[in-house]
């Protein structure tokens, strides 16, 4: 059997939860830049199939039948992560049940740690900054990779970087998307459903519990 050596997480909805956040961000983008848009809850849950905020922003327009150019697509995006980074800096995200404890856990049973999202890197930058989890040893982004979540690009480049084997790690995540991902990159994966991804279809996930908080590493080291 396979040793277990390392952890592979998502990032927002598995560390944090900060789905909220971001709709909160985007929405602050639009009416800066003077746009009579709003995603409310039900319609940022919608979006949230589209991977990437740039991807979600020009989605939304074309859908509503407004191609959006892309330099406008791209500034809103910036001033989204902008207004995102205030959020969390302010002390808006917190680790989410069981994180802490987990990758304490992991550190000591000598497990190397690792996160790979597909969102932006000043996004993950500002979750880190402001959050008390210990240092994590690869960090993968969207800019680390040519195509998005469900694609298995993001897993796939954290396995090279650690050095292992997929059967070697287990993944993290809370959505299906995130979910069609790690397991493409031949990982077992153990999800933790956010408010944002509860009532999702999990099939092929190795574990669904509410919290990381009943998540019981010893049965997987």
């Amino acid at each position: 059997m396979v040793r277990l050596a390392a952890l592979i997480f998502d990032l927002d909805g598995t560390l944090a939860e900060t789905e909220e956040l971001h709709r909160q961000a985007f929405n602050g983008a639009f009416a800066e830049a003077g746009l009579a848009v709003r995603w409310d809850p039900a319609r940022y849950r919608r979006l949230l199939d589209v991977t990437g905020g740039k991807r979600r922003i020009v989605g939304h327009f074309e859908q509503a039948g407004l191609p959006i150019p892309d330099a406008l697509a791209s500034a809103l995006h910036a001033a989204k992560n902008r207004l995102y980074g205030e959020l969390v800096g302010r002390g808006a995200a917190v680790p989410r049940p069981g994180v802490i404890d987990l990758l304490e856990r992991a550190r000591r049973r000598g497990l190397r740690l690792a996160i790979a999202t597909t969102t932006s890197r000043v996004n993950l930058d500002a979750l880190l900054a402001a959050s008390p989890m210990p240092a994590f040893d690869v960090l993968v982004t969207a800019g680390d990779v040519s195509e998005l979540k469900p694609h298995p690009a993001a897993y796939r480049v954290a396995l090279e970087r650690l050095g292992l084997a997929p059967e070697e790690a287990l993944a993290f995540e809370d959505s299906e998307n995130g979910l069609r991902a790690a397991l493409a990159a031949g990982l077992r994966t153990i999800v933790t459903p956010a408010a944002y991804t509860a009532g999702g279809d999990f099939s092929g996930a190795a574990e669904v519990c509410d919290s990381l908080a009943a998540f019981d590493l010893e049965r997987w080291d």
